[in-house]
């Protein structure tokens, strides 16, 4: 007999905390699906984020990725993305609770900064000083993240595959997530 994910495993927290990267690699090691709601959001509109911020506003963005949230959530148990702000809706939060587990990749503001200052796809970073503006972000939602089911730390000694078996360890420790599957 095998173990098979019974439920979605939602990834939460700041932009750069390799949420994606490490997904991809939990997702190949546990053999389900990987699905970043961020991608999903572009795919349906056929616009970036930045643009879909810039054209419509933030609210606009949030309601979609509550739409999408719901929708894969429904589906079967894979390894899900999300945006950074996704988790910071108390209804996303019941919702990802109530259909699966959240876990925190809790990564030190020093180390986001070093991940994301040379991007410019961060559209909530566009600003005179994003390097205050992700600390304010970080003190912001921290405090909602924390209410993740599961909280892993960022090791930046660590390979993505390494981050992904420590996630995969947390995981394990959880009997409610898994289903024996017998080997055909």
């Amino acid at each position: 007999m095998t173990l098979r994910l019974s439920k979605t495993v939602v990834l939460v927290g700041m932009m750069g905390a390799g949420k994606t990267a490490v997904g991809t690699a939990l997702a190949a090691h546990l053999g389900v699906p990987f699905v970043d709601s961020d991608a999903e959001i572009v795919a349906a509109s056929n616009l970036g984020i930045a643009e879909i911020f810039e054209r419509f506003g933030e609210p606009y963005f949030r309601e979609k990725e509550s739409q999408v949230l719901r929708r894969l959530l429904d589906g079967p148990a894979m390894i899900l993305s999300t945006g950074g702000g996704a988790y910071l809706a108390a209804a996303n939060r019941d919702m990802i609770a109530e259909r699966g587990i959240a876990v925190w990749l809790r990564v030190e503001q020093s180390l986001l900064w070093a991940r994301v200052r040379h991007k410019d796809t961060r559209p909530l970073l566009r600003t005179a000083d994003p390097r205050r503006t992700l600390g304010e972000l970080c003190a912001a939602r921290e405090p909602l993240y924390a209410k993740a089911e599961l909280v892993v730390d960022a090791d930046p000694r660590l390979s993505v595959e390494r981050m992904a078996m420590k996630v995969a360890d947390a995981l394990s420790a959880r009997p409610d997530l898994w289903t024996e599957r017998t080997a055909t």
